[in-house]
């Protein structure tokens, strides 16, 4: 059979796009998923179902993982690289944090040539995915298939309390909706678990769309490449179990997320020459952009001892339900910085107090490369996390300005030493610097790594179209075409994507 479009990948966005592609009955459409599906929410395992908004929430390891690796920094070691292997993808395994990007990150998109990604043009397509169950009017959706909430103040664990009045104790205004565009300071998070569930797209999307006979989803099947005749995209070969087949569509949109998408693409003739040219792969397009710009959310965590007093969250790691964003010292860039506050029973025999503290508009940049022309071998991730003077800079402000919070009067009765870093290390610029190369982590936002832009970018993957430069009915659809990382964790704006080029593609129908 030979389908109108063919979705590869149904995650953040690849199952919004299936499932708004749908929507015109005239068209067919091929949903492929490498994962399991759980099309009854009452066989949903629990893990997936179940989500507080926590660090556990993102299944490390677990069938529902692709289990990947890669490299922080220069000093640091490996470092687990989660992503969701499952219907809904990672938004069916991550930690259910629901933040818009800023206005400011659609701007700068729109100013380096994607003017289709203003603000303007997106807020519809953001208040299209929500049903805000907290705020409504004209920047928040009452008819979406995602439902959106905050946990109220006085639901605050203590070592939250005491972080929200410290933030308040050094002058932070207090914000009670991270998603208004002006938002700025310390509040409730806005998350896409209402009563504990996780509303994956799966759940939101995919759960409106099944019964329509035009929408086929396979699941537990992996793309090992995608088909051509020349330039023109024709169909994609897919493994299930032991088997090859391979499946026609007049349409082939690669959703597969920042990291199989590279890989993808690259497996199937389409990035840097001499790269693939290593592993004897036919070139269809050479474009030195793909795996290139790695974008993240450089994080560390700075821990304290609890005294033997304090009132410990009973779930494993404390639940995210406040956070501060904040501008660093003099930054070129808006609301820059995130920390959050949480405990984890973890570190030592008391467990540790915790704030992470994290870039949110980091200057450096990494790579994938291919370390094989097997689908099978995940491709090498170097983040390169920390690599420019600034990003250290700021940083470094940070951890320091966690000290302060820790030192805030709302703690006193909770602090009783610091684990890490020690006060030798936070003293000393080289040491701190040391420390935090060693101990960084991404936030789990990885993008960029096929990104949109004008044909004059040698460095842009496809237009803001998404349509792939050199090559014809191939187009990319999920957080690989953001040109940077948002201001906000990646799951609304990979759902936005998918929203996006939906209605590109069907404009251009």
């Amino acid at each position: 059979m030979k389908y109108d479009k063919i979705v590869i990948g149904a995650g953040s966005a690849g199952a919004v796009l299936a499932s708004r592609l749908s929507e015109d009955p005239e068209c067919s459409v091929l949903l492929l998923e490498a994962g399991p599906d759980y099309p009854k929410f009452e066989e949903l395992p629990s893990d997936l179902k179940h989500g507080w908004g926590t660090g556990p929430d993102i299944v490390v390891g677990g069938i529902h993982d692709w289990q990947y690796t890669g490299i922080a920094s220069k000093l640091s070691k490996a470092m687990p690289v989660p992503r969701g292997k499952v219907t809904g993808g990672t938004s069916a395994i991550n930690g259910q944090v629901f933040l818009r990007p800023l206005p400011e990150d659609f701007e700068r998109w729109a100013e380096w040539g994607n003017d289709r990604w203003s603000f303007e043009e997106c807020l519809p397509y953001l208040r299209k995915i929500e049903t805000d169950l907290d705020y409504d009017g004209d920047f928040h959706g009452q008819n979406g298939p995602i439902l959106v909430k905050r946990h109220p103040l006085e639901s605050l664990t203590d070592d939250q309390q005491a972080f929200y009045e410290a933030c308040q104790f050094l002058g932070y205004p207090t914000n009670l909706d991270h998603n208004m565009p002006d938002a700025t300071g310390v509040g409730p998070y806005p998350l896409n678990n209402p009563d504990g569930i996780r509303f994956s797209t799966a759940l939101g999307y995919l759960s409106q769309s099944r019964h329509r006979i035009n929408l086929t989803i396979r699941a537990n099947c992996v793309t090992r490449k995608i088909l051509f005749d020349g330039d023109k995209a024709i169909g994609v070969e897919v493994m299930s179990g032991e088997e090859i087949f391979q499946v026609e569509g007049k349409e082939i949109i690669l959703s597969a997320g920042a990291i199989a998408t590279p890989q993808i693409l690259m497996l199937s003739g389409i990035g840097p020459k001499e790269s693939l040219s290593q592993f004897n792969i036919d070139i269809v397009s050479d474009l030195p952009g793909v795996g290139q710009n790695l974008r993240d959310h450089p994080t560390v965590h700075t821990t304290w001892q609890p005294h033997s007093t304090f009132n410990k969250p009973e779930q494993k790691i404390g639940p995210q339900k406040v956070a501060l964003r904040y501008t660093s010292k003099d930054s070129k860039y808006q609301n820059d910085m995130i920390m959050i506050m949480r405990f984890s029973h973890e570190i030592g025999d008391m467990g540790a107090l915790m704030i992470s503290v994290g870039i949110y508009l980091a200057d450096s940049t990494g790579e994938i490369s291919l370390q094989s022309d097997d689908i099978g071998t995940q491709p090498l991730l170097d983040y390169n996390l920390l690599d420019q003077a600034y990003d250290l800079e700021r940083l470094r402000d940070g951890v320091r300005l966690a000290d302060e919070i820790a030192k805030a009067p709302s703690f006193e009765n909770m602090v009783m030493s610091r684990i890490s870093p020690t006060e030798k290390v936070l003293e000393n610029n080289d040491l701190l610097d040391n420390w935090m190369l060693e101990n960084v982590l991404t936030m789990h936002h990885i993008s960029g790594t096929c990104k949109m832009g004008p044909s004059t970018d040698k460095m842009a993957v496809v237009n803001q179209y998404g349509s792939v430069y050199g090559t014809r009915h191939l187009r990319l659809a999920d957080a690989s075409i953001l040109p940077d990382c948002p201001r906000a964790n990646t799951n609304v704006a990979a759902m936005l994507v998918g929203e996006r080029i939906s209605d590109f593609i069907k404009a251009s129908n």
